[in-house]
C-alpha cells in the first residue's frame, strides 16, 4: 500500500527545527466547552512523533466559520487546554487576532525542542480562505518545516493548507493524512477485487461525480438512501411522496445504461420502508410498512430500505474484498428507520474485506451504531472524502513534496 508518493512525518528530520502542523481542530463547541474531542485525539500521534523527534511543534487550525475576522466564540483557547491535558504537557496558546502576531512570534522564539505552541484560529485572517500570499508568508516566517495532517480541509486551497508550501519547501503529511491517502486513495485507485461501493444519503446531486467515477472502478455499485428514489422513478416506478430530483432523471438513466455497458452490477432497493410522512421531530415514533419498490402508493413516502434489500446488499458486501461506503440507507437518526443503515454496517463489520467509511453521515452512523472499531478505516473528511471518491486531486495533498 503506497502513500501515493508523498513524504510523511517518518521521512523528515525535525530536530531543533520549527515545525508548523496544520491540524483539524474544528471540534463541536457549546458555550466555549468542547462537546466532542475526537479530532484532537486523532491528531495526537503526529504531534507526539514530532515532539519525540525534537521538533519545535507549532500547531494551527481553523474552527467554525467566523465571517468577519476574529470572534471570541471561535477562539482555539479551549483546544489548547484540552490538548495540554491529553499530551500531559503545557501547550502555549498564542492569542493573536492576526494569528501570527507579537504573541506568536514571542512564543515561538522562546521554544525549546519538544515544546508545543498553538496559534489562534487561521480563519481570523480574511486571507486564509482566499489563499492570499500575505498570510501564507506570515505563517512561513515562523517555521522551517510544514506538515499537513488536516484531511478534512485538504480539498481547500487555503493559506494554511496549501499556500504556505510556496514559501516552505520542507513538507510532509502527518499520520492521519497518510492513513486517508493509503485507505481511501488506494481503495478507489488500486482496490483488491471484488470492489463494492455503497452510496446513500439524500441527494443524487451531491453524488453525481462520485457515481460517475466509481462506475469506472467498481464491480458492484449499491445505491440506497433518499437518492435511490430518483433512480427508481427513472425506471418508471411510482415513488409516492419520496425524495426525488426530477432534474436528474435522465442522468440516472445514463448511469444505469453505463453500468450495463461496463458490466458493473448496479443494485437498487427491491423493497422500501414507507410511512405517511417524514418523522417530526426526526426521532419521533413512527409506524412503517414494507412494500416492494414497484408497489409504492402515491400517498406514501419511502424512508429506508426494506428487509429484502438489506439481505441483497449484505450478500454483495460479504462477497467483496474492498468496500467503500458513503451515505446512510435511510433516515438513520430515527431508531425505526435506522434498520437499513444498521444492516449495511453489520455486513461490513462481518465482511472479510478492507472496509472504508467515506466520511460524513455514514461515519456518524457507524459510530452511533457501535461498529466503528470493526471497520478498516473511517475517513474524517466530509467534502474532502467525497472529492477523493470523485477522483479529484486534493490541493492539500498535491502541494506536499514527493518522496
Amino acid at each position: 500500500m503506497s502513500t501515493l508518493g508523498k513524504k510523511t512525518v517518518e521521512d523528515i528530520e525535525v530536530k531543533g527545527k520549527r515545525v508548523l502542523v496544520r491540524c483539524d481542530f474544528n471540534v463541536p463547541m457549546k458555550e466555549g466547552v468542547i462537546t466532542n474531542d475526537n479530532r484532537i485525539v486523532a491528531a495526537l500521534p503526529t504531534i507526539k512523533k514530532l515532539i519525540e523527534n525534537g521538533g519545535k511543534v507549532i500547531l494551527c487550525s481553523h474552527l467554525g466559520k467566523p465571517k468577519n475576522g476574529p470572534e471570541a466564540k471561535f477562539s482555539l483557547a479551549p483546544v489548547a487546554v484540552r490538548l495540554g491535558e491529553l499530551l500531559g504537557k503545557t501547550v502555549v496558546f498564542a492569542d493573536d487576532d492576526t494569528v501570527v502576531g507579537e504573541n506568536a512570534k514571542a512564543a515561538v522564539a522562546a521554544m525549546n525542542d519538544g515544546d508545543v505552541v498553538l496559534l489562534q484560529n487561521t480563519r481570523f485572517r480574511k486571507e486564509e480562505t482566499k489563499n492570499l500570499p500575505e498570510f501564507s508568508q506570515d505563517l512561513a516566517s515562523i517555521a522551517d518545516v510544514y506538515v499537513n495532517d488536516a484531511f478534512g480541509s485538504a480539498h481547500r486551497a487555503h493559506c494554511s493548507t496549501a499556500g504556505i508550501t510556496e514559501y516552505i519547501k520542507d513538507t510532509a503529511v502527518g499520520y492521519l493524512m497518510e492513513k486517508e491517502i493509503r485507505y481511501l486513495g488506494n481503495a478507489v485507485n488500486d482496490p483488491v477485487r471484488p470492489f463494492v461501493a455503497i452510496l446513500g444519503g439524500a441527494k443524487v446531486a451531491d453524488k453525481l461525480n462520485v457515481i460517475e467515477n466509481l462506475l469506472n472502478k467498481v464491480d458492484t455499485l449499491i445505491i440506497g438512501g433518499g437518492m435511490a428514489y430518483t433512480f427508481l422513478k427513472a425506471q418508471g416506478y411510482e415513488i409516492g411522496t419520496s425524495l426525488v430530483d426530477d432534474e436528474k432523471l435522465d442522468y440516472c438513466k445514463e448511469m444505469m445504461a453505463k453500468a450495463e455497458e461496463k458490466g458493473v452490477k448496479l443494485l437498487l432497493p427491491v423493497d422500501t420502508a414507507v410511512a405517511a410522512s417524514f418523522p417530526d421531530p426526526i426521532d419521533a415514533e413512527i409506524s412503517v410498512e414494507y412494500v416492494a419498490s414497484n408497489a409504492l402508493s402515491a400517498d406514501k413516502m419511502g424512508l429506508d430500505i426494506g428487509p429484502k434489500t438489506q439481505e441483497l446488499f449484505a450478500e454483495a458486501v460479504k462477497a467483496a474484498k474492498t468496500v467503500v461506503w458513503n451515505g446512510p440507507m435511510g433516515v438513520f437518526e430515527n431508531p425505526v428507520l435506522a434498520a437499513g443503515t444498521l444492516a449495511v454496517a453489520k455486513a461490513m463489520a462481518e465482511a472479510d474485506a478492507t472496509t472504508v467509511i467515506g466520511g460524513g453521515d455514514s461515519a456518524a452512523a457507524v459510530m452511533q451504531l457501535g461498529y466503528a472499531d470493526k471497520m478498516t478505516h473511517i475517513s474524517t473528511g466530509g467534502g474532502a472524502s467525497l472529492e477523493y471518491l470523485e477522483g479529484k486531486e486534493l490541493p492539500g495533498i498535491a502541494c506536499i513534496q514527493n518522496s
